[in-house]
């Protein structure tokens, strides 16, 4: 949509509503060194403190956010750091081995599924409006990278749970809001309960001329992160999965490793087994791993 049909649709945002809706009753190549992403650091006590602005989609796409769901797990052949088939609706050879597992009957089997099951991540463009930290990303535009904790918060705006609360776009550039990320490590995990929106404002308090240039300009595209050219096949995930598996690459189909034992041959590695708690932290040190294998 051009810029004029974005401002004239400032503060309707019916068709997110109707996609969250979607994603809370669902049917069904990394970029772990880009550096058009933006991504929060830790002080010495360990906690983070940002604020973004979440903007709207990319000219020719549809939604200011994908979701892209991957794999991260060690086995005897090594690791699996994968993007899931499932993501473009495909069906997915892990997947298909952890369902194997999960109905093996053996509680062994059941754990090891939860640990190596998928890891969702949501896409968005984010302008930095303040990052001590790093005071330099200040102003720019960047792909961020983030879990369902603050997906959640996104869809606490947009749809509150109480009739005295007005619903927020956050990715509005007009009636949005800044997002105040706030991190402490709990558990040893990044935890995101005290982030919360501020007050709606205008972004650069609507100076359209700034805004059209951001919208026209800055922008990164998201529908290459779920393009599926940038997917593996089929055939070369269960490749790479036997070969995680067993030591080996075999070939064939997922019957090849189905679970015919009382222990699971996969080592499975904790810090994935809870999804919602994997940060980039987390997946940066995996894919430094895998590449070291």
């Amino acid at each position: 949509m051009s810029f004029a049909d974005l401002k004239n649709k400032s503060g309707s945002f019916d068709a997110l509503q109707a996609e969250l809706k979607k994603i809370e009753s669902p049917t069904s190549g990394n970029s772990f060194e880009d550096n058009r992403f933006w991504k929060p650091d830790l002080d010495k006590t360990g906690n983070g403190y940002a604020i973004l602005r979440f903007l709207p989609q990319p000219q020719g796409e549809d939604l200011p956010w994908v979701r892209l769901w991957n794999h991260a797990f060690n086995g005897p052949g090594g690791w699996y750091i994968e993007n899931s088939l499932t993501t473009i609706g495909k069906n997915d050879p892990v997947s298909e081995y952890n369902t194997e597992l999960w109905n093996s009957g053996s509680e062994a089997d059941k754990d090891t599924a939860r640990k190596q099951k998928r890891i969702l991540k949501y896409y968005s463009n984010v302008l930095v409006v303040s990052d001590p930290k790093h005071p330099e990303n200040d102003g720019t535009v960047r792909l961020y990278r983030y879990g369902k904790k603050i997906f959640d918060k996104i869809t606490e705006a947009m749809n509150p749970a109480f009739d005295d609360e007005t619903p927020l776009n956050p990715f509005d550039l007009w009636k949005g809001a800044n997002f105040k990320l706030k991190i402490r490590k709990v558990d040893g995990y990044w935890n995101y309960d005290k982030s919360e929106f501020d007050s709606p404002s205008e972004l650069f308090e609507g100076d359209d001329a700034r805004l059209e240039t951001l919208y026209n300009e800055k922008l990164h595209s998201l529908q290459e992160f779920v393009n599926p050219g940038e997917f593996k096949s089929y055939e070369e995930l269960k490749e790479k999965l036997n070969k995680t598996l067993t030591g080996t690459s075999v070939k064939g189909t997922v019957e090849t490793f189905t679970p015919k034992r009382k222990e699971p041959v996969v080592e499975a590695v904790k810090p994935v087994a809870v999804e919602t708690s994997t940060d980039d932290e987390t997946l940066d040190y995996f894919a430094k791993l895998a590449d070291e294998t």
